[in-house]
């Protein structure tokens, strides 16, 4: 069974940036892929930034790209969304999501977090 636990929302003011950051349980760390979703209020979940196993590569959705970054430390089980130029419409709460089978972050994981509160001012 693989934790996930998320830290690092909080409120900022729009053009502002946060770390996410989501610790995960379990070992093997490194053969997962990690995702970060995302939920507004009044809307479904919807994927922001992936990293495949081993942080073969990344993906981002087009709302976030160029902005947010997402990263791993496999040695800390950590993964890390760094979000930048934030806007109101980035409000939401994040998930940190992970996938065991190492691929395709965008898709639905096997594991969520319990999320943790963006909230960004106009």
């Amino acid at each position: 069974q693989v934790q996930l636990v998320e830290s690092g929302g909080g409120l900022v003011q729009a053009g502002g940036s946060l770390r996410l950051s989501c610790e995960a349980s379990g070992r093997s760390f490194s053969i997962y892929a990690m995702g970060w979703f995302r939920q507004a209020p009044g809307k479904e979940r919807e994927f922001a930034a992936g990293i495949n196993w081993a942080g073969g590569s990344t993906m981002y959705a087009d709302s976030v790209k160029g902005r947010f970054t997402i990263s791993r430390d496999d040695a800390k089980n950590m993964v890390y969304l760094q979000m930048n130029t934030l806007k109101p419409e980035d409000t939401a709460v994040y998930y940190c999501a992970l996938r065991e089978d190492g691929r395709d972050p965008d898709r639905g994981p096997d594991y969520w977090g319990q999320g943790t509160q963006v909230t960004v001012s106009s």
